[in-house]
């Protein structure tokens, strides 16, 4: 019998699919994420934590909230924590996927730390690659002190002690860094001819006392002094005609919108019966929070103890806001809002019994401004020019503006127009050093500047070699750019913050006693600022000066012709000669034309000479107006090829004086040569580099800081006495030419406002 038999195979083993195999690997790992993340490097988390949490905390300090400063930290850290820890561990969880065996969590962490600081450093205006550099340098810092903290926890002091002084020494070669102390050390100046001002330190307190008081809104959110506690309350001020774009959430915090501005003012007032001058001081646009018109108290204190009316105006609601921009058209507002307060004021005295009732002098009223303050006052002191329909200028009609100060300021067209002052007095000061407005932008205003014929009005400019821009006011801090960027700001020859507000009282005290108070004496400092020398802090100063007594002779904006001048012709030998602009660290022009003479390297052996044959009636002009002497401006360019190096500056690269001679030439070719330095020492300009090192100086806020320096005229003053004293017989009276020498092949020099003055003017034009 047959027996079927079947064959059944044996069943195999089912393999698990690719898919679920891969899914199981990966959980495996996903598993094993902190394996390795032993107890050190838990600890060690600590280093990139910090350095993640910190560069939180300066992003929110450079634009606060507005809680102040304690609650951003908090905020800050609390967010950094946060953030550091969910992108740490999902970093992490990604690195545990590609198998490799070290500390995944720390990595993670480490990465994170390094990408918030790429993040803030590139959103802080810094080029990527410069924010990769730092950030990787940061987060290696951070990584190298939490490793160090682990090793000493770990009992591994050795190692662990030896890491953490690498970390602390590894950022010192940072402080090396910028210009040497000698590549600066311009102050060593010979007093010369200066004779010092025989009066009372404009910068000291004066014998007057006074009292603070504000006046504002009464409804003001933050600030109770304008709120509960203000003295005066001022109408609000509706700016819809200039603002149409204004955030809700700008009207959140301050609790209005741009149709309800308040006028809103610190006031420092003499004590006594007045009537006083006014001055109005306007601040810049610094951060919105962070309200900025407290800083010139220094300034209102000094001024009503020397019986002056102080009045320092509230726009910080005007100001940048990191959370709601800035309102448009804030250039006009800042402005209209000071004719607001002129308005305010004048509503004020009217009123028997108001603090201000029969206090202010009207025919003596000055403006200062610091930064967009600045700009914002010259255009006050011109303000038909955009506001002629307005009814504010009606309103401030009785205010005589004789005086206009500007500390550090903005110079932008606004309506394609900007200010132009005509018989008003102007000063302004800027620091060589300054991070914000790193552009002499406050020249331009004085070249913008005129005076009728013999008006007793003058202007002047001081160029600062170690001011910065912040320092003007007590309130902004010790950096230029907010944080993070203002933290690679080099800060290693910027003067003490004390000095350079010292410089401001000095100055802007002499100025206005000269110009409110007719106190003529004080004119001597803005005509030679080392007649004041015993009052000023020691730095190296550059200044103009030029008034309505100035009789010209080339000013160089007439026509290109070189040959030609306002007061003759020019002729050139052996130097090369052209009529160019003044221009500014961006190379832009200052709207303004000089005669840029250079003594050629290998022409030793010429005579290089530069001269102006006078026209007689030009001639009769000088001899029938009194002139005292020659005056002129002059740029030192001989480090122009500084420029075209990005190395650091040392002082060896600073090359010598230009040295120059001057000539006056009579009728009867008697001719008295003077050397320059005889009368005042050239110094070479500030070669400035902003931020701690030349590689970061072209990759901070796309390289807006240009070149080393800029054209800084110096005006120099040369009194026919010290021509006669080398030559008696010359008869200034009969003068035909002036000649210009340069004496040293590489000279080279700008000059500008070639001219006659007639003396010290007095408040009322007349000649001492």
């Amino acid at each position: 019998m047959g027996m079927d038999l079947e064959y059944v195979p044996q069943p195999q083993p089912q393999r698990t699919r690719l898919p679920k195999r891969i899914l199981g690997e990966m959980a495996r790992r996903i598993k094993d994420t902190y394996v390795y993340d032993t107890r050190l490097w838990r600890t060690a988390l600590a280093g990139p934590w910090m350095i993640g949490t910190l560069a939180f905390i300066l992003a929110v300090l450079g634009i606060p909230t507005g809680l102040g400063t304690a609650a951003d930290i908090i905020l800050a850290a609390g967010a950094g924590t946060l953030v550091l820890a969910l992108a740490g561990n999902i970093l992490a969880l990604l690195l545990s996927l590609t198998g490799l065996r070290f500390p995944r969590l720390f990595a993670g962490t480490f990465l994170s730390s390094m990408g918030a600081v790429l993040l803030v450093l590139y959103y802080a205006d810094i080029e990527i690659e410069a924010a990769a550099v730092m950030a990787g340098i940061a987060a290696l810092l951070g990584g190298a002190a939490g490793l160090s903290i682990g090793l000493l926890r770990s009992r591994r002091t050795i190692a662990g002690t030896l890491l953490a002084i690498a970390v602390l020494l590894a950022p010192l070669p940072l402080y090396g860094t910028g210009h040497s102390e000698s590549a600066r050390d311009t102050s060593a100046v010979s007093n010369g001819n200066a004779v010092p001002i025989e009066a009372a330190n404009p910068g000291s307190p004066g014998d007057y006392s006074y009292q603070y008081f504000t006046y504002g809104s009464g409804e003001d959110l933050h600030r109770k002094e304008y709120g509960a506690d203000v003295t005066l309350t001022s109408a609000s001020a509706d700016a819809s005609a200039f603002i149409k774009n204004w955030p809700k959430l700008r009207t959140i915090f301050w609790g209005f919108d741009y149709r309800a501005l308040p006028v809103n003012a610190k006031v420092w007032m003499p004590d006594g019966e007045g009537p006083f001058p006014l001055l109005l001081m306007v601040h810049g646009n610094h951060m919105m929070e962070d309200y900025s018109e407290g800083g010139y108290a220094y300034l209102g204190e000094q001024l009503a103890s020397r019986g002056f009316i102080a009045v320092s105006l509230d726009e910080n609601f005007l100001n940048y806001s990191a959370w709601s921009g800035i309102p448009d058209n804030d250039f006009k507002v800042r402005t209209w809002l000071i004719l607001k307060h002129l308005q305010q004021i004048g509503n004020f005295a009217q009123q028997p019994g108001n603090l201000f009732y029969q206090k202010v002098d009207y025919s003596h009223t000055a403006l200062l401004g610091h930064s967009r303050g600045g700009q914002a006052v010259a255009m006050a002191a011109d303000a038909a020019r955009w506001f002629k329909d307005d009814p504010v200028l009606a309103a401030t009609k009785p205010f005589n503006i004789v005086s206009v100060i500007a500390l550090a300021p903005t110079d932008k067209a606004i309506d394609d127009q900007q200010a132009r002052l005509k018989d008003v007095n102007y000063l302004t000061l800027q620091g060589a050093r300054d991070g914000d407005v790193h552009d002499f932008y406050g020249d331009r205003q004085y070249i913008r500047s005129s005076f009728s014929s013999g008006s007793a009005a003058f202007k002047s400019s001081l160029y600062i070699a170690d001011a910065n821009h912040s320092q003007f006011n007590t309130s902004w801090g010790l950096y230029d750019q907010s944080l993070p960027a203002g933290l690679f700001l080099s800060r290693a020859q910027i003067m003490d913050g004390n000095k350079q507000r010292q410089i401001a009282k000095v100055y802007v005290s002499a100025f206005l006693e000269a110009t409110l108070h007719g106190q003529s004496e004080y004119q001597d400092l803005f005509r030679d600022y080392r007649s004041g020398a015993q009052w000023l802090p020691d730095t190296a100063y550059y200044s103009r000066f030029q008034s309505g007594n100035y009789i010209p002779v080339a000013t160089f904006d007439e026509d290109r012709n070189k040959n030609t001048v306002t007061g003759g012709t020019a002729t050139a030998m052996g130097l090369d000669w052209s009529e160019e602009t003044a221009k500014d660290r961006e190379s832009k022009s200052k709207a303004t034309y000089g005669i840029l003479l250079e003594h050629k390297a290998g022409e030793d052996n010429k005579v290089a000479a530069y001269a102006i044959k006078l026209k007689d009636s030009l001639t009769r002009e000088v001899a029938g107006s009194g002139a005292s002497g020659l005056t002129f401006s002059m740029a030192n360019r001989n480090a122009d090829d500084l420029e075209d190096d990005s190395t650091q500056v040392l002082a060896a690269d600073i090359p010598p004086a230009p040295a120059v001679e001057v000539e006056l030439t009579d009728s009867n070719h008697i001719s008295a040569r003077l050397p320059l330095d005889k009368v005042m020492d050239i110094l070479p300009l500030p070669q400035t580099e902003f931020t701690l090192s030349p590689w970061l100086e072209e990759r901070v806020s796309n390289g807006k800081y240009g070149d080393l320096s800029e054209a800084i005229f110096q005006t120099y003053e040369l009194p026919f006495e010290s021509f006669l004293e080398e030559e008696p017989r010359l008869n200034p009276d009969e003068l035909a030419g002036i000649t210009f020498y340069l004496q040293e092949a590489g000279d080279k020099i700008m000059l500008d406002d070639i001219g006659f003055y007639t003396g010290e003017e007095n408040i009322d034009g007349g000649v001492k």
